[in-house]
């Protein structure tokens, strides 16, 4: 962590008055800071606010919005809500895991790619839907392997894992 980190994070308590009751509102800060909470910057939260390490760290551990690991550089997120799941959303996760080599829901995915789920994107009438690196893919031909991997590749996704390229969808 940066000493600009650092002096954030601290400034960051200080605004809070460095209330113990302030945790999970600091703990979300510091995420958007630095994309996730690290070791170092849970410690330095714990100090600042005068609780016990295993307090802070164990709320960043319960609330599932809260990432313990550095992001990976490239994110894709799969709808599986209703519309999408009816239009073969879950075909599209495991396409989207042999494609990638990556399981769904797996935050340190392959190093550069994961891939997570998501309830709803808000866009059921295109159905089904992917988000690449934040930008929205829809009406994915999840029957046509072939078409799929070509709007995989339009939407910047890398070549297939080779297992991928290998195995019928």
């Amino acid at each position: 962590m940066t000493p600009s980190i650092q002096e954030r994070i601290a400034r960051l308590i200080r605004q809070q008055g460095g209330r113990g009751d302030a945790l999970i509102e600091v703990l979300h800060q510091v995420q958007e800071l630095e994309g996730y909470l690290s070791p170092t910057s849970l410690r330095q939260v714990a100090k600042g606010l005068g609780l016990p390490l295993s307090r802070v760290q164990g709320v960043a551990s319960f609330y599932h919005l809260f990432r313990l690991e550095a992001p990976t550089p490239h994110r894709c997120a799969v709808c599986l809500g209703t519309a999408c799941f009816v239009k073969g959303g879950a075909d599209l996760a495991k396409a989207l895991e042999r494609y990638l080599g990556v399981r769904l829901d797996d935050a340190a995915g392959n190093g550069t790619w994961a891939l997570q789920h998501v309830s709803c994107l808000g866009a059921c009438g295109q159905a089904p839907v992917l988000v690449v690196d934040g930008a929205m893919q829809t009406h994915l031909p999840v029957d046509h392997p072939d078409a799929l991997q070509q709007r995989f590749a339009i939407a910047g996704l890398p070549e297939p894992v080779a297992s991928a390229a290998q195995e019928p969808w």
